[in-house]
């Protein structure tokens, strides 16, 4: 592996006109950052589990200069609203609804990683209405592959009860194809969310979906894709660790407009690891310029 600069959260966003606060959009105190014009479309990025809005910070200036770009906090994640009950997929989906509703959109089109594509495509399934486009992007509730399941529990929980660098580091680094790509800005970054006090609790409920019986039921069947009319965009990367490449084709084959995107040498967060690639594929799809270059 060859050394990389340093690089911190704000290098990332010094140069991009943006904001962070908080919306009520219903009874949820939902944490954003936000960059781009409000009088443009609206796009949402939805994060993985235990994830928080900063997934995202390499993604905003090249999306804000054609949306209102949101990239939220979930429920029960970072600094957002933290229920007291196990969460499951129609908890993420009343949020984002509230969301929707208090941006003030007909319609968004949303961008989901992991447990976000998850949320994503239930959320196309189920109010079509609401959605103009979406990316599924390493998409998860399409397995219950349990050795995956186990160690993503394992590691969540235990930087959960022991937000030390070591575990966050370690947590982080399951997301990367290239360990080097976790910074000590990164790791600073997400521990100080597994330190606050009602972390512990929060996380033991956002990780109810990796219990067998509760993700069954929450579970996109290949019919619940069938449904969704949206146009969608499928990424997979060629170093995934939740599942392979194959899945990706599966999921796209089944969407009735949906494609395929593969990364090259990227793991679970390729919006942060080839950012430069992962913006031109996400752009040209939501703006239609792939179909304008055939």
């Amino acid at each position: 592996m060859t050394e990389r600069p340093y690089t911190s959260v704000w290098n990332d966003l010094n140069q991009v006109e943006f904001s962070q606060g908080f919306l009520q959009a219903g009874p949820y105190r939902t944490r954003y950052l936000h960059a781009g014009d409000d009088s443009k479309p609206v796009l949402l990025f939805l994060h993985g589990i235990t994830g928080h809005a900063e997934a995202y910070v390499r993604n905003l200036k090249a999306h804000a200069e054609h949306f209102s770009v949101w990239a939220i906090d979930f429920i029960g994640h970072g600094y957002s609203t933290k229920p007291d009950h196990p969460l499951e997929i129609p908890h993420y989906i009343d949020q984002v609804n509230h969301i929707v509703d208090t941006l003030g959109a007909q319609k968004a089109s949303f961008s989901g990683e992991s447990l976000g594509g998850w949320v994503t495509a239930r959320f196309a399934q189920q109010h079509p209405e609401r959605v103009e486009k979406i990316v599924l992007n390493t998409m998860g509730g399409t397995m219950a592959n349990l050795k995956v399941m186990e160690r993503l529990y394992t590691l969540s929980m235990e930087a959960a009860k022991d937000p030390s660098w070591e575990r966050v580091k370690a947590r982080l680094e399951w997301l990367m194809a290239d360990p080097t790509m976790v910074t000590d800005d990164l790791i600073r970054t997400r521990q100080a969310i597994f330190q606050q006090p009602d972390w512990l609790k929060a996380c033991e409920s956002n990780m109810a979906l990796q219990d067998l019986e509760t993700r069954k039921r929450n579970m996109i069947s290949d019919d619940d894709l069938r449904a969704i009319q949206a146009e969608a965009l499928v990424i997979w990367t060629t170093k995934d660790p939740s599942g392979p490449v194959d899945e990706g084709e599966r999921i796209a084959s089944l969407i009735p407009n949906g494609r395929l995107a593969v990364m090259e040498e990227c793991g679970h967060w390729p919006q942060y690891e080839d950012t430069e690639t992962f913006n031109k594929i996400h752009l040209d799809f939501l703006l239609g310029r792939e179909e304008a270059a055939r």
